[in-house]
């Protein structure tokens, strides 16, 4: 299994829109993907702002590409991020999982 970790910041006054819009465009679109295995959302204050991370879980890097486009290590961001003020990080980093429990 494939871990796939995108972060940005936010302000903390768009901090539920964002995680909103976060569900409805990256969350709904990773998760229609086949070979997507589950998500995480993660947040911490960092400097005055909200630092939201997104990890998805994937079966290779193969569906991630299915997802991402050939360029697996470059985000992908979606119309109407803007609106949430974010500064979003542009290059995503993948981790094999070698253990995991929830």
């Amino acid at each position: 299994m494939v871990a796939r970790e995108w972060k940005c910041l936010c302000p903390p006054v768009h901090r539920d829109g964002f995680l909103a819009h976060l569900a409805a465009t990256g969350v709904a679109e990773t998760s229609a993907t086949p070979g997507y295995r589950g998500h995480q959302i993660l947040t911490r204050e960092v400097d005055a702002m909200v630092e939201v991370t997104f990890v998805s879980y994937w079966e290779s890097l193969a569906a991630i590409e299915a997802f991402a486009g050939a360029d697996i290590g470059r985000a992908v961001l979606y119309p109407g991020d803007d609106a949430y003020e974010i500064v979003p990080e542009t290059v995503v980093r993948h981790y094999e999982v070698v253990a995991a429990t929830l």
